[in-house]
């Protein structure tokens, strides 16, 4: 699977240099490459088992390269640790309890971008995932006590995930942005889905900084 998301990286870089040496002139932008981090928010978006799902905190971080293919159009790939999963409360006995699902991926987007003016984008393009941890976690609010948190149960989950990313980015200097992007599951997370079921798919919200080299 690892080879898998890696291929299709590198395969899309690939299609997109092959366009940049042919397609445009010698007076076209360079390649330029990044580091990015931010905020996730993220939820899932069925589970049937839970009447009070919420969303939960996250961070994403990662490199990425900005490659143009044409006049006012780009494809970006990047390569991102993100942080998914939600949140949802219970009350026993007078005990408020918080409990959340911590699913953390190397994620994979493909960005296709149109430039309205230099300095200002939007996105569109399909993110490819990678299951590295799932833990669920169990804490009192009301006595401020973290009572349990599993071990990593990832193999219980399918490792990949598929998404569609929505975004816009503007660059305050031709070295510093702002990005968001939402993302949308497009796969299930469950490995056995019991026939019948609705399926759980992932789903965040994006918000953090960009830096060009």
């Amino acid at each position: 699977m690892k080879k898998l998301i890696l291929g299709m990286a590198l395969a899309a870089g690939s299609m997109a240099f092959a366009q940049t040496t042919t397609g445009m002139s010698s007076s076209a932008s360079p390649v330029q490459f990044g580091i990015k981090g931010g905020m996730n928010v993220s939820s899932l978006s069925k589970d049937a088992s839970l009447e009070d799902q919420g969303s939960k905190i996250g961070f994403n971080a990662g490199v990425f390269a900005t490659i143009p293919v044409a006049t006012s159009f780009n494809i970006q790939p990047e390569v991102l640790y993100t942080q998914y999963g939600d949140k949802y409360d219970q009350v026993v006995l007078g005990n408020r309890y918080s409990r959340s699902r911590h699913l953390d991926y190397i994620a994979v987007p493909v960005m296709f971008q149109y430039n309205f003016v230099p300095n200002f984008y939007v996105e569109a393009g399909p993110e490819f995932g990678f299951l590295v941890s799932a833990k669920n976690k169990v804490k009192n609010e009301t006595n401020n006590d973290t009572l349990t948190e599993t071990g990593n149960y990832k193999d219980d989950l399918n490792t990949f995930n598929f998404g569609l990313g929505l975004g816009a980015g503007y660059y305050f200097t031709d070295n510093i942005g702002i990005t968001a992007r939402y993302v949308a599951g497009l796969s299930d997370i469950a490995k056995d889905r019991p026939n019948g079921s609705d399926a759980t798919r992932n789903n965040v919200f994006q918000v953090g900084l960009a830096f060009k080299f």
